[in-house]
């Protein structure tokens, strides 16, 4: 396992990172001994360094729930991340040119909390009364660690992404409001394009069946951590459909039919 002084420094590095656009080597090459809880440690880093900078947390991002992800990266559970104020852009906005290094997107179904739920007993029940509203969004991905390692070709692995915030870098949420009970969310679908080319499509149910059993799992694992879900936070369920690439001049749409729509452009 790694010490406090090594999570203080892979955060203090993953943020010098995001800061230059420069990426760092994998944290599991330099960290063999790296473990889950090493990986939350560093996340816990970035989060105190950034209060200090004067951040503030806005919500939290699910990442890992569908099969198909999981099996790519050799894991059987989700991951989870934190957003931050300054990751949330206005439906529709452009992101600046070299906001990110390698942007990717992907199409969720976002919870907006009206009041605090957390501890290991956290139930489907507890969920949805703290529920204010689901809405259409997208979430930004970026990496400030590589991907594959130039020299070994060895890939990133879970444990480096859940220390890069997994993988998160921005939220956009749709216009539309909905009540819980309005949609089956199980059945809510996006088709998701890159300059009017359909790219990815996909349902709820690819999110560990139903999106609100990914927000159970966040809030039991938040209890391992001593965190809960606190009231107005936003929660990135977790994508239905795989990252979709987002080069200069990508202008993308994810149209959610009568659930909304939601878009961001990359300049």
């Amino acid at each position: 396992m790694m010490t406090p002084v090594d999570h203080t420094k892979v955060a203090a590095d993953l943020l010098q990172a995001e800061k230059t656009g420069q990426q760092i080597g994998l944290l599991t090459q330099r960290h063999p001994e790296m473990i889950m809880d090493d990986a939350y440690a560093v996340q816990s880093a970035i989060l105190q360094a950034k209060l200090a900078a004067g951040r503030r947390v806005i919500g939290w991002k699910i990442g890992l729930t569908s099969k198909a992800m999981q099996y790519a990266l050799n894991i059987d559970i989700p991951d989870s991340g934190i957003l931050f104020d300054d990751m949330l852009f206005e439906n529709g906005a452009t992101v600046p040119a070299g906001r990110f290094i390698q942007p990717r997107i992907e199409a969720e179904i976002a919870f907006v909390m009206s009041s605090a739920v957390g501890g290991a007993g956290v139930t489907r029940d507890d969920i949805i009364a703290a529920t204010d509203y689901v809405a259409p969004s997208i979430e930004i991905l970026d990496t400030r660690i590589q991907r594959i390692d130039p020299e070994t070709g060895r890939a990133r692995t879970v444990l480096d992404t859940i220390s890069d915030n997994a993988a998160n870098a921005g939220i956009v949420l749709g216009d539309a409001r909905h009540n819980f009970d309005a949609y089956d969310l199980r059945w809510v679908g996006a088709i998701t394009s890159r300059n009017n080319e359909v790219e990815e499509t996909g349902l709820g149910a690819g999110v560990l069946n139903d999106p609100v059993e990914s927000v159970v799992w966040l809030a039991r694992r938040m209890a391992q951590y001593g965190q809960s879900i606190e009231p107005g936070q936003i929660i990135l369920s977790g994508s239905f459909i795989r990252p979709v690439e987002c080069p200069t001049g990508a202008k993308i749409h994810s149209d959610f039919g009568d659930f909304g729509s939601v878009s961001i452009n990359f300049e």
